[in-house]
């Protein structure tokens, strides 16, 4: 029988190379209201949500100044936010609005639902929810049935006034 990696296990933190600190800081800290919780140098900062001793590091230790990644390449395609509660996606959905902040995607994936834009240096961000387990669909043999629907926007903008 093969390795199966612990339940509990999580991805801890992404690491990402950008061009500049700075327009990174105000893209995840200032727009989505990650906290910075130290910076090394002017060269690297580590940013998370509730204290915690980093969701995200930034550096520029060989991508300073660089253009974004080509698309058609090998790397990371996005990093995946996860919101506690509906109502918490709508909010920092309105806000990208509100912001004008391109977004290039919402979807609704059955498991979750999604809102897909790209910070300053082009890297992928997914903004998204889960739906409780119990409601995920599954497919006849009781596996998890994924698909990429539409995102219902009103729907998901009606939560602010719960």
């Amino acid at each position: 029988m093969s390795y199966k990696i612990p339940e509990q296990t999580r991805i801890g933190h992404v690491h990402l190379k950008v061009s500049n600190i700075t327009k990174s800081l105000d893209f995840y800290c200032e727009l989505l209201g990650f906290e910075l919780i130290t910076m090394y140098g002017d060269s690297a900062a580590f940013i998370s949500a509730g204290g915690y001793h980093h969701h995200i590091g930034l550096n520029t230790w060989h991508s300073k100044d660089a253009p974004p990644a080509p698309a058609h390449g090998v790397g990371l395609f996005h990093t995946a936010i996860l919101y506690p509660t509906r109502k918490d996606l709508a909010i920092i959905f309105k806000r990208l609005m509100d912001a004008e902040y391109p977004i290039t995607g919402a979807s609704d994936h059955g498991v979750s639902e999604a809102i897909y834009l790209d910070d300053p240096d082009g890297n992928g961000v997914e903004l998204y929810v889960d739906r409780p387990k119990e409601l995920w669909p599954k497919n006849e043999d009781g596996t998890i049935k994924m698909f990429t629907r539409q995102l219902d926007i009103p729907s998901l903008l009606s939560e602010m006034d719960k």
